[in-house]
């Protein structure tokens, strides 16, 4: 037997002083209810992960659902300003009370936390993973479905959130650029080595309807998600388009007025899990 490092995880020994890892993951509030978690997922920014985490989640409370968004992008929020949420969350000894949207969403996000929300949040990544995981921990949730709207990318926010919050799943979002293969390469690879299931793809930013014709045009290509998700073995289970109003409604807060069917798939997906 070569001499010992204390180091099990990279050790194929035997012995009686072999110690088995420890789970990272976290409870809830004991005072919260909280029934399936989902993430969604990017593998880089700004492909409108927020847009679909919003979309499903208004999707979900529109078919009675109680819905819940953990905004765990601390660096770059929108939740709130999409849901035309503002003012700061209240906290007692109990717990941390998330704020509710107009029809009755409740939200937790930096930004409600902060005495300015344009503040920048200029914190290194283990604050900002504990503020993520006090999300979870603290907050007084009483929902069906938690979203959990991660940071982009597979960096530190991103680990501990698989680590520490027990998702049922995950979606990835991707766009349709030349890039997308390797984008949704990265966060498949990532969702596998954390053993979290993917309930499969949504496509951003898929294509923009001619306003006079109703013709679909498919900007940067048509194809490459499903391609991509062909080579893992994944659903792509919305295309979603390029839509002015939409980002209009966010802008306004209004995002919970938006009209079409595109993430019905992932609603229906969720609904059989």
């Amino acid at each position: 037997m070569s001499e010992c490092t204390s180091n099990c995880a990279s050790c194929g020994e035997s012995c009686s002083q072999r110690r088995e890892p420890q789970s990272l993951l976290k409870e809830h509030h004991p005072d919260a209810h909280v029934g399936k978690v989902y993430g969604i997922v990017s593998g880089k920014g700004g492909v409108g992960k927020s847009m679909v985490t919003s979309q499903l989640a208004v999707t979900m409370r529109r078919r009675g659902y109680r819905v819940g968004i953990l905004d765990a992008d601390i660096t770059g929020p929108s939740i709130p300003k999409s849901f035309g949420v503002h003012g700061q969350a209240v906290g007692s000894q109990a717990g941390l009370e998330p704020m509710e949207s107009r029809t009755g969403i409740q939200i937790m996000s930096i930004n409600l936390l902060l005495p300015n929300e344009t503040a920048p949040v200029i914190w290194r990544g283990p604050v900002i993973s504990g503020v993520v995981q006090q999300f979870w921990t603290d907050v007084l949730w009483n929902c069906d479905y938690l979203f959990v709207d991660m940071p982009p990318g597979t960096g530190d926010v991103s680990l501990s959130v698989f680590q520490s919050i027990p998702l049922d799943g995950i979606f990835i979002v991707a766009s349709p650029q030349e890039l997308v293969s390797m984008v949704v390469e990265k966060a498949v690879k990532m969702a596998e080595m954390m053993e979290v299931p993917i309930l499969g793809l949504v496509e951003n930013m898929s294509y923009v309807t001619c306003p006079d014709c109703g013709r679909r045009i498919h900007l940067f290509g048509e194809g490459k998600t499903a391609q991509a998700a062909a080579r893992h073995g994944l659903p792509v289970l919305a295309e979603m388009p390029i839509d002015p109003s939409l980002a209009a409604l966010a802008d306004e807060g209004g995002i919970e007025s938006f009209q079409g069917g595109w993430l019905d798939r992932a609603a229906d997906r969720l609904e059989a899990q």
